[in-house]
């Protein structure tokens, strides 16, 4: 579905019934990131799964984009669905727009799941997110996905489970390349560290044994920045590990929602025993 939420058109989906949750997906892709999730959160919960700007079927307007954008473009749709507060899963770039998000709305999110993401990114990786810009811009997307993938998945993973992978390319290769360029030159600025120190909410870290794109260790760094969140790395896994241990993965964002939840429960009786 569609709909106009801060000035541009966005696409959504949503299914279910129960607290409202909301997935982020990955530079590059689009909502069909989350398939392996859908359905099962869907069973107790309202999922909404979205395509930020550029991406999938939401409007790709011109650059350049920051981190900024795509939070106040979530904002928006959240207003424009009716939406007060949800509990937000971002994986990647999406955990990244997460962070970005409850630093400026944390009354909006009843908990946080930050899966396979950075807070900072040191000068060399800045330097590959521009020349990946570069590339998109001047060749398109077709040079971009070969290596991305090899990234993003095991080659063990690659050779059990060609179809899923075949569905991540076909998502990846059909991105617009210019809003890719824009949004790897808007990640590549990432900057939170120092702020999530503010974060007080239910916050699930999540790392890929095996993921060198965004590393266990960037991972640990976020956990030590947010009071009280839990860190978990899931073994012999890349970068996407929403789709390489949907099982593992699905199981750590329903207990992190959970926790949310009694949060959520425990703040309204303290209001009203006042």
């Amino acid at each position: 579905m569609k709909l106009i939420a801060n000035g541009i058109v966005q696409n959504y989906r949503r299914l279910g019934n129960g607290p409202p949750v909301i997935l982020i997906h990955a530079l590059g892709l689009s909502l069909g990131q989350w398939e392996p999730q859908l359905q099962p959160l869907a069973s107790a919960y309202t999922v909404i799964a979205y395509d930020v700007r550029g991406h999938g079927e939401t409007e790709a307007p011109a650059g350049p984009y920051g981190l900024g954008d795509f939070a106040e473009d979530l904002a928006g749709l959240m207003d424009a669905l009716g939406v007060d507060s949800a509990h937000l899963v971002g994986l990647s770039m999406g955990g990244m727009i997460a962070q970005e998000f409850v630093l400026r709305w944390p009354e909006r999110v009843r908990s946080l799941t930050l899966a396979n993401t950075t807070s900072e990114y040191r000068q060399e990786a800045r330097r590959l997110f521009a020349e990946r810009a570069r590339v998109a811009e001047e060749r398109g997307m077709a040079p971009i996905v070969g290596s991305t993938l090899d990234r993003w998945f095991t080659p063990e993973f690659r050779s059990n489970h060609p179809a899923a992978v075949e569905r991540i390319r076909l998502i990846l290769g059909s991105t617009d390349p210019h809003s890719y360029a824009a949004s790897c030159r808007a990640v590549a600025e990432i900057d939170t560290t120092e702020r999530l120190v503010s974060v007080s909410l239910p916050t699930l870290v999540l790392a890929g044994g095996e993921d060198v794109s965004t590393t266990p260790e960037m991972a640990l760094k976020i956990h030590e920045h947010i009071p009280g969140s839990v860190y978990q790395i899931i073994p012999d896994t890349a970068h996407l590990s929403n789709v390489s241990a949907p099982d593992v993965f699905t199981r750590a964002v329903v207990e992190t929602i959970r926790s949310g939840e009694r949060a959520l429960a425990g703040t309204q009786a303290g209001e009203e025993s006042r």
